[in-house]
C-alpha cells in the first residue's frame, strides 16, 4: 500500500440477519502503511440494538440492504458521529470520547452517508418538510448549510407532517406508525365526517418507513385522505427483538398490526375506519393481499408488484435473497402447510374487496405471471379488479410518467369506491 493510503476497517458482530449476514454497519478505521497505527471499531447488536460498541441502547444502522452505507463515523479522540434511530425518528449525534453527546441538525429526521473533514460534518439528510439534502454542518458551531437539494415543494399550510404513534397489537405487544392528517387549504374534509385512510406498507419486509417528505404521501393528504405509514413488528430501527419478531411470522403479525392500526386510529377519532384502504409494493403488496384475504377491515387496496405466491418467489429469486423466505416463513418442505396458509393466490376466494394491481413487464423478482395469476383468479370470481402493466418497468418503478400514472389511477380507483 502506498505511504499515506487510508483504508476502512471494521467488523460486524451479532446475530446473522435474514440473509445470513451480520446486522449493523462495519466501523471505520485508518491504517497508514508506514508506522501502522490501526484504529478499528465494532458494530454489534448483542445487547439488542444495531450499534457501535459500546453505545447507547438505540439502533444506529438501517436494514442492511445496500453496500457502502455509512451510518456512523469514528472521530479523533475516540469520538463518534452517529446516525441514531429513536422511536423511528432519525437523530444525528456527535459523541466525544467521554460519552458526552451533542445533537446536530435537529430540523432533519434521517441521516445517511456520513463523512467529515477538519471543519465540517457532511451527510445526506431527510426532513418532514423538504426533499433530501446534502448538508455541511460546522464542527465548531453546529451551523447547518444545505449544499444541494433541500427544496420545499409545499407551503406550510399545505404540508401534512408526520405524528409518531405507538399502539397495542398482538398479545401485549406494540407496533409503530407515522400518522399524516389531510392537509389542503382549498379542500377539507366535510363537516361532521372523518377522513378515509390509506395505510402504507413498506417493503423489505424488514426495512422501515421514515418521517421524511414523501410526495406520494402528500399526494393523498392533499386530496382529503389521512395516511398511516406503518412500522410493523419486524421493521428495522426499533431494536433487535422487534426486528426478529418477523422470523417465521411474515404474512401474519404484520397483517395483525395493520388491522390493529385501523382500529386504533378509528378509536382515536382520527379516521373513518369503514373507509380504510391498504397499499404496498413488493413485500408490502404481499401484506396488503394477506390483509384483504384474511380480514374484513379494508374497503379496497393496491398491490404494486406484490408477492402473491411466496413459494414461486423462493424458486425464482436471486442469490442474495435465496434463503430469505425460509427465515420469514419457514422451510418449504417442513412448513408446507404454513406456506399454503399464507399464500394469497391460494386464498383468492376469500378476497371480496376491490383491488388495483400495478406490474412491471421486466420485473425479474415478482414476475408478471405471478400478478396476472392473482388478477385472473379474482376476476373469475367477479371481484372488481383493475390491472396496469408497464412494459418497460422492473421491480420498483423508475419512470416519472409511470409513477404519476400509477398514483392517479389508484386515487381514481378509490374515489369510485367511495362514491
Amino acid at each position: 500500500m502506498p505511504v499515506g493510503c487510508a483504508v476502512r476497517t471494521g467488523q460486524g458482530v451479532g446475530d446473522a440477519g435474514a440473509h445470513g449476514a451480520p446486522y449493523g454497519e462495519p466501523a471505520a478505521g485508518t491504517c497508514m502503511s508506514v508506522g501502522c497505527a490501526v484504529r478499528t471499531g465494532v458494530s454489534t447488536d448483542s445487547e439488542g440494538w444495531s450499534e457501535p460498541w459500546p453505545m447507547a441502547s438505540a439502533d444506529h444502522a438501517p436494514a442492511p440492504w445496500q453496500l457502502g452505507t455509512v451510518s456512523y463515523l469514528p472521530l479523533a479522540g475516540d469520538g463518534l458521529l452517529l446516525s441514531r434511530l429513536q422511536d423511528g425518528w432519525g437523530l444525528l449525534v456527535e459523541r466525544d470520547g467521554g460519552g458526552r453527546e451533542r445533537r446536530l441538525a435537529p430540523a432533519f429526521s434521517r441521516f445517511r452517508q456520513l463523512a467529515a473533514d477538519a471543519a465540517f460534518f457532511y451527510c445526506i439528510a431527510g426532513a418532514p418538510d423538504r426533499l433530501p439534502a446534502v448538508l455541511a454542518i460546522a464542527r465548531d458551531s453546529g451551523a447547518v448549510r444545505i449544499l444541494a437539494g433541500g427544496e420545499q415543494p409545499l407551503a406550510a399550510a399545505e404540508l401534512s407532517c408526520p405524528a409518531p404513534l405507538g399502539f397495542a397489537s398482538g398479545a401485549g405487544e406494540r407496533a409503530h406508525a407515522f400518522f399524516y392528517p389531510p392537509r389542503n387549504a382549498a379542500c377539507g374534509v366535510p363537516a361532521g365526517e372523518k377522513p378515509p385512510l390509506v395505510l402504507f406498507l413498506h417493503g423489505g419486509p424488514t426495512s422501515a418507513c421514515y418521517p421524511v417528505f414523501d410526495p406520494r404521501i402528500q399526494f393523498w393528504t392533499q386530496r382529503g385522505f389521512a395516511v398511516a405509514d406503518l412500522n410493523y413488528r419486524g421493521s428495522s430501527g426499533f431494536g433487535r427483538a422487534f426486528r426478529l419478531r418477523l422470523a417465521g411470522e411474515w404474512g401474519r403479525i404484520e397483517v395483525e398490526d395493520a388491522v390493529a392500526l385501523v382500529g386504533h386510529l378509528g378509536a382515536q377519532g382520527l379516521i373513518d375506519p369503514a373507509r380504510a384502504f391498504i397499499r404496498g409494493a413488493s413485500a408490502g403488496g404481499y401484506t396488503a393481499l394477506c390483509a384483504l384475504a384474511f380480514h374484513d377491515v379494508f374497503r379496497g387496496g393496491a398491490s404494486l408488484y406484490g408477492v402473491s405466491d411466496p413459494l414461486a418467489l423462493r424458486r425464482a429469486t436471486h442469490k442474495f435473497e435465496g434463503d430469505y423466505l425460509d427465515w420469514l416463513i419457514g422451510d418449504p418442505e417442513r412448513d408446507g402447510e404454513r406456506y399454503a396458509a399464507r399464500t394469497p393466490l391460494l386464498h383468492a376466494g376469500r378476497i371480496a374487496a376491490p383491488l388495483i394491481f400495478f406490474q412491471g413487464g421486466l420485473d425479474a423478482v415478482v414476475v408478471p405471471q405471478q400478478t396476472e395469476a392473482m388478477v385472473a383468479a379474482l376476476r373469475a370470481r367477479g371481484v372488481a379488479v383493475a390491472y396496469r402493466h408497464y412494459a418497460e418497468e422492473r421491480h420498483g418503478f423508475r419512470q416519472a410518467a409511470n409513477l404519476a400514472d400509477a398514483l392517479e389511477r389508484e386515487w381514481q380507483f378509490y374515489r369510485r369506491l367511495l362514491d
